[in-house]
């Protein structure tokens, strides 16, 4: 099967809904491969798989992840282009260097508390929903409001606005998809940015009045200050698309995991009281089943990689999922070994645009899934889970489990 026609069934509905023996079928092209044009990779020259690879350009501070044609003119667009996560230097170090001052140890370690007082929160509510054996939708319960209320404490948001909140974040997520360049999903987002340009505006000035302890507070200290160098409309963008990433790829750690490691009763049984394997099933959930599938970089001069020619500006297409899977640096890539010795996963990314929010995110899932398991170690799924359809960000929207009493 050739390198297009492996991309066509990826794209299909059967790929998004189990994308992985596709990867699979990439690797067996090597580590990297040029692709035909496409309508929706229509400056894509390559598609990488292989493990060192995707590693190596991901660390290249000159692989750029440049403009997508026509920002200026969209709201979400402007909105991801003055944020961090979708800048290069020198931008992009003048903006984390101002996250990375307030992301203190003190700030990260008055989490772990949160986390465990949102975990247990939930978990009462699971049993209530759940009592005389009645279904609950694990996601909705759990997946979703343990990372949500507890990014919502750390940043400064209001707990009332999180069911708006997450609307806006779906029509964000949906436009970021390889096939969600239409129209209709570019409206929707730009309504999206637009609207958490305002709440986020009015919780500034709110912090200015009132300070806190959270993140607002500290940054908004910050740029008062005059000691950073980051605009207010800089510091919008940033905080809409850290609590975006922030919280959206822990839904996924959660929702994800939870079938995983429930085909392992016997790993299950252990985790609760052993810390070391907590963290060894957080990192291997995040190897198998990313959230974040792919990202790409585009090339800084006419180059060969790996074999492949790539034209100065055209992209490479980086499959994070498909390196976390690479044979050549995972054996036996599909088996999940939650004590597994090799290299990092590349779920939060390396390099430059390492995830500021990783730290928060291994910890939720370090503390929350023993207490799970702890509370509920009959914890069953009841029914096939609904997969939310999309190839950039691959999770579990809907899955229903029972207690087991």
């Amino acid at each position: 099967m050739d390198v297009n026609e492996i991309l066509s069934y990826l794209y299909s509905e059967q790929g998004r809904q189990n994308p992985y023996p596709w990867y699979a079928a990439l690797h067996t092209h090597g580590p990297i491969s040029a692709i035909p044009a496409r309508p929706e990779h229509s400056t894509v020259g390559a598609v990488a798989v292989g493990y060192d690879l995707v590693d190596a350009v991901l660390r290249d501070p000159e692989w750029r992840k440049g403009s997508p044609p026509g920002w200026q003119e969209q709201e979400i667009l402007r909105t991801f282009m003055s944020s961090m996560m979708f800048t290069d230097p020198p931008d992009h170090t003048r903006m984390r260097a101002v996250f990375a001052k307030t992301f203190t140890p003190r700030r990260l370690g008055a989490l772990e508390p949160v986390i465990v007082r949102v975990v247990d929160t939930m978990l009462d509510r699971i049993a209530e929903a759940g009592a005389g054996g009645a279904e609950v939708d694990f996601v909705a319960d759990f997946a979703y409001p343990v990372p949500a209320l507890v990014m919502a404490e750390f940043i400064g948001l209001p707990e009332a606005e999180l069911a708006w909140y997450r609307q806006r974040v779906e029509w964000i997520d949906e436009y970021m998809d390889v096939a969600g360049k239409t129209p209709e999903r570019l409206a929707m987002a730009n309504r999206a940015a637009e609207e958490l340009r305002v709440l986020y505006r009015d919780l500034i000035a709110h912090r200015r009045r009132t300070p806190g302890e959270d993140l607002i507070s500290g940054l908004v200290e910050a740029l008062d200050s005059g000691e950073v160098d980051l605009t207010e409309d800089e510091l919008i963008s940033n905080l809409i698309v850290l609590f975006n990433a922030s919280f959206v790829t822990t839904v996924y750690m959660f929702s994800n995991g939870l079938p995983l490691l429930l085909a392992h009763p016997d790993t299950v049984a252990a985790l609760p009281g052993d810390d070391t394997l907590a963290r060894g099933c957080v990192d291997e959930v995040l190897r198998m089943q990313s959230p974040v599938h792919f990202l790409a970089r585009a090339a800084p001069r006419d180059t060969d990689l790996g074999g492949v020619p790539v034209r100065q500006g055209d992209n490479v297409l980086l499959i994070i999922a498909g390196a976390n899977r690479d044979p050549v640096r995972f054996p036996e890539p599909d088996r999940f070994d939650p004590r597994r010795s090799g290299p990092p996963s590349l779920a939060f990314g390396v390099g430059l645009h390492f995830c500021l929010g990783a730290a928060v995110s291994r910890l939720e899932g370090t503390v929350a899934l023993p207490r799970l398991f702890a509370r509920f170690p009959d914890l069953a799924v009841t029914r096939t889970p609904t997969y939310s359809g999309s190839l950039f960000l691959r999770g579990i929207d809907k899955l229903f489990v029972s207690t087991g009493g």
